[in-house]
């Protein structure tokens, strides 16, 4: 008889999360900022003497799309802070790898990504305007991260991910940092958000 695949993941926090049926009593917040700050972006190529981790990348959107949306609800602030959370489990995967992969990478994204919210009050499927914002500042972070650290040019970072939008967010500074210090500062955020929305 064959035996099925395990497909949950102990956490630190002694959490089991079930990567398939994920549920919000299975998702902390000091697991999701651990496993961000040690997950690097852009395979790791990327210049420093540290990775330039998604949990930094998830607090220069969330800086972003403040500066877009100047006085928009803290809770709203909040999802775009944990925009990638479900890589803390998954990983980050470049788009190419994404494409490689199929739909099933997008559908493990989605249970995710609706667990994270629901266990910390936003809707499971954020509205429309919200998600379209939150991946606008996505895209600008990911153009300065191209440029600053990753050995893009302007023309290819613009062809890839549009234009930085500077007039609108003004300067953008990319961060490399210990995985204990870009944890401590997600944590931060993240409870001055919750607190305050």
């Amino acid at each position: 008889m064959a035996k099925t695949p395990r497909a949950w993941q102990r956490m630190l926090s002694g959490r089991r999360l079930d990567l398939l049926d994920p549920t919000p009593m299975d998702i902390e917040v000091e697991d999701i900022a651990h496993g961000l700050a040690f997950v690097a972006r852009w395979n790791g190529q990327t210049l420093g003497d540290w990775p330039y981790s998604v949990a930094e990348h998830s607090l220069l959107v969330e800086e972003i799309f403040a500066r877009l949306n100047p006085g928009i609800a803290l809770r709203w602030r909040l999802a775009a802070l944990l925009h990638d959370a479900p890589e803390y489990v998954i990983g980050d995967m470049i788009s190419p790898v994404k494409a490689a992969v199929g739909p099933g990478y997008g559908a493990l994204d989605d249970r995710l990504t609706a667990a994270v919210h629901l266990r910390f009050g936003l809707p499971a499927t954020l509205p429309g305007p919200i998600k379209k914002e939150i991946k606008r500042a996505d895209r600008i972070s990911a153009w300065h991260e191209a440029v600053k650290i990753a050995g893009f040019t302007d023309g290819e970072a613009t062809k890839l991910f549009g234009g930085p939008e500077l007039p609108l967010t003004g300067p953008v500074e990319i961060l490399l940092r210990p995985p204990v210090e870009v944890r401590a500062q997600f944590l931060q955020r993240f409870a001055r958000l919750l607190a305050e929305g």
